[in-house]
């Protein structure tokens, strides 16, 4: 994937000739997932999705145990979608405040914590406790690459928006 800078620079610098500025007409590359990425990230996370449902539904013991343990599923799952958004923000130069780092790796470690714990303090045949957490963490792996193929995607975007603006700036002067 090529940032908005790096396709944007390069675009070769301006050259005189016989007086006139004239523009490289080198079109930068915008590299995208293919289509069978795409599918695969997504098909992944589904099939995670599916088999942590699956065995949250037939989750043996108390009501109470099931309901901790969805919850702890959603709480990872929103915090890996945060925690993957603010690093890649912070990629791109974007200072966030020391706090909201803190709330940011905070949320992320006491939901992936807390659930840990309550699948390991939940009296179930270990079978089913390894079931859970293999789903579990395959839920949390597999949104990581959902996020990162879903701002890639966005990103090919504003880059190719840019480049059509530019592109089109650049012919309004002309004309």
């Amino acid at each position: 994937m090529v940032s908005l800078v790096e396709a944007l620079g390069k675009i070769a610098p301006r050259s005189t000739h016989q007086g006139f500025h004239m523009a490289s007409t080198r079109i930068p590359t915008i590299h995208r997932d293919t289509r069978a990425w795409q599918l695969q990230v997504w098909v992944s996370f589904g099939t995670a999705v599916f088999l942590c449902a699956t065995g949250l539904a037939w989750l043996p013991g108390e009501e109470l145990d099931r309901a901790f343990m969805v919850m702890g599923y959603v709480f990872c799952l929103s915090a890996v979608f945060v925690l993957a958004k603010f690093v890649r923000d912070s990629q791109s130069g974007t200072g966030d405040t020391p706090m909201w780092r803190l709330v940011v790796w905070g949320g992320f470690a006491v939901a992936m914590g807390l659930t840990g714990w309550g699948l390991l303090r939940m009296d179930i045949n270990s079978t089913y406790k390894a079931f859970l957490g293999v789903s579990w963490l395959y839920l949390v792996t597999s949104a990581f690459t959902l996020a990162k193929t879903l701002r890639d995607r966005y990103e090919a975007d504003l880059a190719e928006a840019r480049l059509a603006g530019r592109m089109d700036a650049r012919n309004d002067r002309g004309a």
